[in-house]
């Protein structure tokens, strides 16, 4: 089962020690510049210092089991509690501030198919996977749209395009592989003066055209504002299409812009499949699952997302991602792409 992509899977002995010993920052990564925006952010630097210390452990790095869950059980007891105390006070900000340095922000994304047309159109959950399970996102596909569409929210009742409570959106192009990610901001058709209130552009996800048919895993460009000195985003507000993160990045005009991709899983002899180590984070194989990372530092994983059950995910991200950049990215993997499998 070549297509059978990522698999929980302890396969590479390397991935933390090269991290503590020779990464000093991994901020720098993302600092492009630009002027700071001028919402005023608060609570972003407070590096906890033992934060990662869970994915630290050497737990058992050079194992190599790959029996789906099998060799989960023990490490279920270290991994738990997941994260850090997240104090999410304010939901709308927290879900659109970047995750604080060194603090991994671990969530759970749930597939509700129940009711008449959920099977076509499910909503998807995003809770922190702590012990209080706080609710932080709500997605669902349009109907009516002529390309996939998801709104998301941040009340799970309220999936209105409309409402107060709508944060944000993820658009696809014709082909399914490409999305834009967009934050709950005005179309530039309805911009005010300034521009101010315009919506802006928190993430692009291309994801590679597969021509050789439906053979190995999917590769995927994330594409991202880069942050300032303050370590706040750089706001990208395009005018109109030609300005956005996707053309920017199809034509390098790289300025105040970030590209990841997706870690490349290792085809494994002995499961006959390609696996990536998520850290006991992920039991099942599946086509979706994923890590992104930066070029520069492939041990510093952005984002993760993988399956644990058939309608149940893990997705963790650290800085400078944010929960709705994230969410956004883990609803793009949903979609149906044929031409990416």
């Amino acid at each position: 089962a070549t297509t059978s992509s990522d698999e929980e899977d302890d396969s590479d002995s390397s991935t933390k020690p090269i991290r503590s010993e020779k990464k000093k920052n991994p901020a720098s990564l993302f600092q492009t510049g630009g002027d700071p925006p001028k919402e005023k952010k608060s609570k972003k630097k407070v590096p906890p210092k033992g934060a990662e210390s869970e994915e630290e452990t050497p737990e058992t790095l050079q194992k190599n089991s790959n029996k789906k869950g099998k060799a989960k059980k023990s490490k279920k007891k270290e991994e738990r509690p997941p994260s850090p105390v997240i104090e999410v006070e304010n939901l709308e900000e927290f879900v659109l501030q970047p995750a604080p340095q060194g603090v991994t922000i671990k969530c759970r994304v749930t597939r509700d198919k129940r009711g008449m047309d959920r099977g076509l159109y499910p909503t998807y959950y995003l809770h922190l996977d702590n012990d209080k399970k706080v609710f932080l996102l709500a997605g669902r596909k349009r109907k009516k749209s002529k390309t996939s569409n998801y709104l998301i929210s941040i009340d799970p009742t309220d999936l209105s395009r409309g409402g107060e409570n709508f944060i944000g959106k993820l658009r696809s192009n014709l082909m399914g592989t490409r999305f834009t990610v967009f934050d709950n901001g005005a179309n530039p058709d309805r911009a005010n003066a300034d521009w101010s209130n315009v919506r802006q552009e928190l993430s692009a996800v291309v994801y590679e055209t597969n021509v050789l048919g439906f053979k190995g895993p999917r590769k995927m460009t994330v594409i991202i504002p880069g942050m300032n000195a303050d370590c706040e985003r750089v706001p990208i507000r395009p005018r109109n299409d030609n300005d956005g993160l996707l053309m920017r990045w199809q034509n390098r005009n790289m300025d105040n812009v970030i590209e990841l991709h997706n870690k490349a899983p290792v085809w494994n002899d002995e499961t006959q499949s390609y696996v990536l180590n998520f850290h006991g984070r992920v039991t099942h194989a599946s086509v979706k699952n994923f890590q992104i990372v930066h070029g520069s530092d492939p041990d510093y994983i952005v984002m993760q997302f993988g399956r644990v059950a058939d309608d149940a995910f893990t997705m963790d991200y650290n800085y400078p991602l944010c929960a709705v950049q994230a969410f956004a990215i883990a609803l793009s993997s949903f979609d149906g792409k044929l031409a990416c499998e």
